[in-house]
């Protein structure tokens, strides 16, 4: 039901399975991903597609679309997956593709967010799982965690204590969508059900 694709140590696949969900196959674009022994000591099914060894994006895309496409997912979740996406691929998935975020977007898209939270004196942080589209850490966004800001807080304290978080809202809002409660209009996900969107962590 569920394709994860990973590029590491896959702590949100971990996540996902931990809660059950149905995660049928995990494709990599590293062969050194740790995340690859956690999916095969479950038994589940593992691919590799390095992208190094393709010549253009659109090329290792396709054949990463072949991979997936074998399973028959409902849903892709990119858990760690460290590649820009080219729109081909992205429309091919639309409606089925989620990412999570290390910050509150739209704040903060792209790389190294935890320090750049801190260094712009942000008193929130936290994540986001959102549908994936064309313009980088920008689609509609499915649900947020927020972690305050401690006065002592590193990038890698802030980011620890986000991850924990992460680990809590990704496999609710996968959850929300194999159980059809999700739509999107005019761009903003609504949940069937009145579920919350908000997590406030307490630290």
């Amino acid at each position: 039901m569920i394709v994860a694709l990973i590029s590491g140590r896959g702590s949100n696949l971990q996540a996902l399975l931990e809660a059950g969900l149905p995660v049928s196959g995990v494709i990599s674009n590293r062969a050194d991903a740790k995340g690859l022994a956690a999916a095969a000591a479950r038994g589940i099914p593992t691919r590799i597609i390095e992208h190094a060894r393709f010549p253009t994006r659109e090329a290792f895309d396709a054949a990463l679309a072949e991979q997936i496409d074998a399973f028959h997912p409902r849903l892709v979740v990119l858990a760690g997956f460290m590649r820009v996406l080219t729109q081909s691929f992205v429309t091919r998935y639309e409606g089925r593709l989620l990412n999570i975020h290390p910050s509150l977007l739209p704040a903060f898209p792209g790389l190294d967010t935890h320090a750049r939270a801190l260094a712009e004196g942000v008193k929130l942080h936290g994540c986001t799982v959102h549908f994936v589209t064309a313009e980088l850490d920008h689609g509609p966004i499915v649900i947020q965690a927020a972690v305050p800001v401690r006065p002592h807080d590193t990038a890698d304290a802030l980011a620890a204590r986000v991850l924990r978080q992460e680990h809590v809202i990704y496999p609710r809002a996968a959850r929300w969508f194999l159980d059809g409660k999700l739509v999107i209009e005019s761009g903003v996900v609504r949940v069937k059900g009145n579920d919350a969107q908000l997590v406030l962590a307490p630290d």
